[in-house]
């Protein structure tokens, strides 16, 4: 049987380590850009977009424009 200390060093607690890792990585990217489009809201709402047409430019749905133009409001 392993000890903790040997599991640790061993290539599959390594790769399931790497692994959550890389997906937590990704996940963080996915937020990141999800944050700055709602950020863009606002911008493209000045310009005369309606919000159909930015939901649809920034692959947002509908909701999350509205959230993010009642934030810009308040």
């Amino acid at each position: 049987m392993f000890s903790m200390e040997e599991f640790k060093k061993s290539r599959l607690y390594q790769g399931i380590k790497r692994l959550a890792r890389e997906e937590g990585r990704k996940e963080g990217r996915e937020e990141g850009t999800l944050l700055t489009k709602l950020q863009i809201v606002p911008m493209f709402l000045e310009l005369g977009l309606t919000v159909e047409e930015i939901a649809q430019q920034l692959e947002l749905t509908l909701e999350q424009v509205q959230q993010a133009a009642q934030n810009q409001s308040n």
